[in-house]
């Protein structure tokens, strides 16, 4: 494992509750990790004992199979080469973006290091800006110079702190997608950190959701969407609502009896250990409840909130059972209507009954 954090705890002296608590993880060479959870949960506090900016107060993180962070043991800051890129990106005003980008680099033989510049910046498509100052840049354009320097040490492991925080919608979901192409290109193991789950599943191999300074669930995109392990991933995540349900054997699977009918379980969903326990919850996405004026399933509408192409309703079952759906924005239903919907769901992920 390239990247190993195991059992680490980190506390704040006079707070109770401990700022990361417990939380394992581990990334392989080359991998893009993302944590992502509320404010205040943790994964800041967890990034910045990553680069050393915090000390364990138990457990263990290693890197390349090297402890850098124990109780017993604290690696230096400028000792982990470890680069990080900040949400305000702290670039020098005084500096241009060579300046800024060769900072980290200044031991490097002169030939040496203007040549690691260039190619940096060109590796982050800024090649041609070397000679502008951060106020002459966009503020995608500082992001870019951020991670130029970053990079520019060729560092093990590459940690960022929301660094898109500061930038409009439009301009976040398009950066996600190249710093992801910019990160594989380069080859670099990160950790990433961030608020918004689109960015968290546009740039991670895996994804790690943190709730107060606890790690709930840490694995690859898919499963955490479709396979989240606690109620609180499968709230954070998506577009969903939970709605009462029976566990049922079948010959040809299990199956679950709901208020929408009986909802059978796709292969491999992690439903035989509710066998027997009688009444549970399961989990139903939007993208789970299907338009169809044809169902015997009617619902009524009491919410929309227009997407573009589609709204998001939700819809109340005559059992008073919420559910959340997207219809297509040209219907002219409006709320309090009743339509028809049947559900079409792939994955079914079943949780105990709420005590």
């Amino acid at each position: 494992m390239f990247l190993a954090v195991e059992q680490l705890k980190v506390s704040y002296r006079g707070q109770a509750v401990p700022a990361v608590d417990d939380v394992s993880l581990g990334l392989n060479a080359g991998e893009i990790g993302v944590l992502v959870g509320p404010s205040g949960c943790g994964k800041t506090t967890l990034l910045r004992t990553v680069a050393g900016l915090e000390e364990a107060s138990a457990g263990r993180i290693a890197l390349q199979g090297e402890t850098i962070s124990s109780r017993q043991k604290h690696k230096p800051v400028a000792q982990r080469r470890i680069g990080m890129v900040f949400q305000d990106y702290a670039l020098f005003p005084h500096l241009d973006v060579s300046g800024n980008v060769a900072f980290g680099i200044h031991d490097m033989p002169v030939a040496e290091r203007n040549a690691r510049v260039a190619e940096v910046l060109a590796r982050v498509g800024l090649d041609g800006l070397q000679a502008r100052y951060p106020h002459e840049l966009s503020g995608g354009q500082q992001q870019r110079v951020a991670l130029a320097r970053a990079l520019a040490p060729r560092p093990r492991l590459l940690l960022l702190d929301e660094p898109f925080s500061n930038l409009d919608a439009e301009l976040r979901e398009r950066l996600a997608h190249e710093m992801r192409t910019i990160f594989k290109a380069a080859g670099v193991t990160v950790l990433f950190v961030t608020h918004d789950q689109m960015e968290a599943f546009a740039i991670g191999d895996v994804v790690g959701v943190m709730n107060r300074g606890r790690l709930h669930q840490w694995a690859d995109v898919h499963t955490v969407y479709h396979r989240p392990a606690t109620r609180f991933v499968a709230r954070f995540i998506g577009d969903g609502v939970f709605i009462p349900a029976r566990f049922e054997p079948r010959d040809e699977g299990a199956a679950m009896r709901t208020p929408l009918g009986l909802l059978r379980a796709a292969s491999g969903s992690p439903l035989a250990e509710f066998q027997g326990a009688g009444q549970c919850q399961v989990l139903l996405r939007a993208h789970d409840i299907v338009y169809d004026e044809t169902s015997p399933v009617r619902a009524r509408l009491v919410r929309k909130s227009f997407q573009g192409a589609w709204f998001l309703c939700t819809l109340q079952l005559s059992s008073g059972d919420l559910v959340l759906a997207y219809l297509p924005s040209y219907l002219e239903h409006a709320v309090g209507d009743w339509v028809g919907i049947r559900p079409q769901v792939r994955h079914l992920a079943a949780f105990a009954q709420e005590s």
